[in-house]
């Protein structure tokens, strides 16, 4: 079976320069020898005093991070093409991935493949080049990238993709094409006739309960535990 090879795709297409090293596709020379997957959580320290260690409070979660470091080497094209040989040609297009795109004014996003088994949604945070080997007229021939990818996730996405499961706790969700307020309430509460608990809850959103507008975000009120909704002013 043959290798699958690493590759990076740039998702933003405005952000796509030639001219820039910025291709469609940006290919990796050798795969990644390893690779490092980190998750955090933003924790908030309640002290009260008396007690032997403060209470700790969940704030909210981070983006996941990927770390690797790729390897570059254009020894062999000396002899053939010196021209291509210097390796900046191989790294720059990674490189400009943290850089600002003058076309979409920010850093594209982009996403990392390696076989069907990784696929990592994210912007470059950080890109550091190393070069280890140069030729007698100071051209690189050998680099290490070392790369860290910040997962990228939008509005949209972060809300569908979050499991709320408990009626009692305030939920957010983007409406969808053809979608009505007694739909959305019978899968929320499994009660179609609760779609004035949603209503009630988002009046600036809500003018038509039969025509929501696609994209729009509604809050869906928490049930507290006599069954009443618990509407924000």
């Amino acid at each position: 079976m043959a290798l699958v090879k690493a590759l990076i795709e740039i998702l933003d297409k405005a952000a796509i320069d030639p001219r820039r090293g910025l291709l469609p596709i940006i290919p990796v020379q050798f795969n990644p020898p390893e690779m490092t997957f980190s998750k955090g959580a933003q924790i908030a320290e309640i002290a009260i005093p008396g007690l032997d260690s403060p209470i700790l409070q969940f704030i909210r979660g981070q983006n996941e991070k990927l770390t690797l470091e790729l390897f570059f080497d254009t020894t062999t094209l000396l002899k053939i093409t010196p021209a291509l040989a210097d390796v900046r040609l191989m790294t720059n297009s990674i490189y400009q991935l943290a850089k600002i795109q003058p076309r979409t004014h920010s850093i594209p996003v982009i996403r990392f493949y390696m076989g069907a088994s990784i696929q990592f949604k994210a912007i470059v945070e950080n890109v550091q080049q190393k070069f280890t080997l140069f030729n007698q007229l100071g051209t690189p021939l050998r680099a290490n990238v070392s790369v860290t990818f910040r997962e990228y996730k939008t509005l949209e996405e972060q809300i569908s993709g979050t499991n709320f499961q408990s009626p009692d706790h305030t939920k957010r969700r983007v409406v969808q094409r053809g979608e009505t307020l007694s739909q959305i309430a019978a899968e929320e509460y499994d009660d179609p006739e609760e779609w004035r608990r949603i209503a009630d809850a988002n009046p600036d959103v809500v003018t038509n309960p039969r025509r929501l507008a696609p994209g729009a975000v509604l809050e869906i009120p928490p049930i507290d535990l006599l069954g009443a909704s618990v509407v924000k002013r």
